[in-house]
């Protein structure tokens, strides 16, 4: 441990201030997952592929699958772990009651973070806009 080490804390919570990504903002039943592939809508792009349905009620809900294909268990963890960043620093772009599910590409182990959350700041910018002409 390094002498900068409480400065870096420091600095390190006042960006994260507020960004959290807490238990009630995401997808975790079964049942959930599936009403969002079967009812909802998708958008492509080049690292994932992202699902999302408008809900009557609640807020924001963000859940991740990431299969077996994808890799071993490291592997798998490791992406997840990048989009559950990525999501909860693009968290607040999502306004109103939606469910989205992201299927991730294997290409996300080997892109560069900043791509990654780019990439998410994408398709929540894509959501609100078709959420708000519905």
């Amino acid at each position: 441990m390094s002498a900068d080490a409480p400065n870096q804390s420091v600095e390190q919570s006042v960006d994260q201030e507020g960004a959290g990504f807490p238990r009630a903002a995401r997808l975790l039943k079964h049942s959930d997952f599936e009403r969002v592939y079967k009812q909802g809508r998708r958008h492509f792009s080049s690292h994932m592929t992202v699902f999302y349905l408008r809900q009557a009620e609640g807020g924001a809900r963000v859940g991740f699958t990431v299969g077996r294909v994808l890799g071993g268990a490291v592997q798998r963890n490791r992406i997840k772990r990048r989009l559950r960043e990525a999501v909860r620093l693009r968290r607040g772009l999502l306004k109103g009651a939606v469910d989205v599910v992201i299927n991730p590409k294997k290409s996300v182990l080997t892109v560069e973070f900043p791509v990654v959350v780019d990439e998410v700041r994408r398709a929540f910018d894509l959501i609100a806009k078709k959420l708000v002409e519905k």
